[in-house]
């Protein structure tokens, strides 16, 4: 560890993001001081895998819109999804 990084009390999110924002974290650490293989127990998944079954030629024209709109196609069909619930 190079220099001891001492992180203030914030009086709301803006000014945590200047913080943040502000500081060199390569001036406060080192490729060492990092450990491998640290667990988060309490971390829940915020996604969950599903299996839907679609034509194949409906997964051809997602893929194809998702390529032209540079996205990946299971994301595009989150938003499709998304849109359909939320309408």
């Amino acid at each position: 560890m190079k220099k001891k990084l001492v992180v203030p009390k914030f009086k709301n999110e803006a000014e945590e993001a200047d913080f943040w924002a502000s500081i060199n974290l390569i001036e406060y650490f080192e490729p060492s001081d990092f450990k491998r293989g640290v667990l988060f127990p309490n971390l829940k998944r915020t996604k969950r895998l599903i299996s839907i079954r679609f034509p194949e030629e409906l997964i051809s024209k997602v893929k194809d819109k998702a390529s032209r709109l540079d996205v990946p196609y299971q994301s595009l069909i989150r938003q499709y999804v998304q849109q359909g619930v939320a309408g």
